[in-house]
């Protein structure tokens, strides 16, 4: 080694050329990745059959949530803000094929009061050449325990390679959530109703335009089934159902399955450990593959 060193030092023109070569390397290999990424995006988008959605996942199974007054899902419903008894802070991941380059990190935190219930919430996906940003403040104030209405603000930003810059804009997001019974409830959302998209000298950007209409139903204390229907304006309808069922005290399993083009399987955990708690999920894709979500919540009392 020494030796190898003392020689490599010795020697201007070899240290040009193995800085020439790793460079060479460097590119290539970066450029591949940047490739792999562009194609599995590609293939993501024409598997489903839609925009590709810029919100992260959730904790209910089956991206199930929009019903799912148990579970607050930062950019889902934010009528469900309203059922806040208590202040929660929770962080959460989810990644797409396993690649780092396609995670999406969220982090919420929801305030309880008397008058009106206030959620915030900060979404990033991507990486350093291609990246979205969502930053939202949403409030909902819960009628009687009957139902719950929720207004959020949304400001959407995309990092544009091309032009060096970062674009954005505003997207409005409304929600309701309706009690039918103490064991039936009822959920609608929707986000960016008016289709705005983001455009630039070399590209417009599409977000998408997504209607959800969801079922709760408690079949019994330990067992609750849940139902959703998602429309994205350009995009097939997406049909999801999942159980989420409490094995024993702090315990949950969930199960789950939706569809588009393809069915994907579902299946999650969920427990509790004093003031935290905590959700795994995950999702087999027929041509994606493994799909991955995590979360942790704080309760404060």
């Amino acid at each position: 080694m020494k030796h190898f060193l003392k020689n490599f030092q010795s020697h201007p023109s070899d240290r040009l050329y193995w800085s020439k070569s790793h460079s060479k390397s460097s590119t290539v290999n970066l450029n591949y990745r940047i490739n792999h990424l562009i194609v599995l995006l590609f293939i993501q988008q024409f598997a489903c059959a839609q925009i590709a959605s810029i919100l992260p996942e959730g904790k209910s199974i089956a991206e199930t949530s929009v019903a799912d007054i148990r579970n607050w899902t930062a950019f889902n419903n934010p009528a469900m803000i309203g059922y806040f008894q208590q202040t929660e802070i929770g962080i959460s991941m989810s990644n797409r094929s396993l690649l780092t380059e396609l995670s999406t990190k969220s982090i919420q935190a929801g305030f309880h009061s008397s008058l009106v219930n206030i959620g915030v919430s900060f979404s990033h996906f991507g990486y350093s050449l291609y990246h979205e940003m969502l930053i939202g403040c949403g409030l909902s104030r819960n009628f009687m325990d009957k139902f719950s209405m929720g207004v959020q603000f949304n400001y959407y930003m995309a990092y544009f390679d091309a032009s060096n810059t970062y674009r954005g804009t505003l997207l409005p997001q409304v929600g309701l959530s309706v009690k039918l019974s103490p064991l039936f409830n009822l959920g609608f959302n929707t986000f960016n109703p008016f289709q705005t998209n983001i455009k630039t000298e070399f590209v417009t950007k599409r977000i998408p335009s997504i209607f959800s209409f969801g079922t709760s139903c408690l079949l019994s204390p330990e067992l609750v089934w849940l139902t959703q229907i998602d429309k994205e304006v350009s995009s097939n309808y997406r049909f999801a159902t999942g159980f989420d069922y409490q094995m024993i005290e702090n315990v949950s399993v969930k199960l789950g399955a939706y569809a588009t083009d393809y069915l994907v399987p579902c299946l999650g955990v969920g427990f509790r450990v004093g003031f935290f708690r905590f959700d795994l999920n995950a999702e087999l894709h027929p041509l994606l593959g493994l799909n991955t979500f995590a979360s942790v919540d704080y309760l404060l009392r």
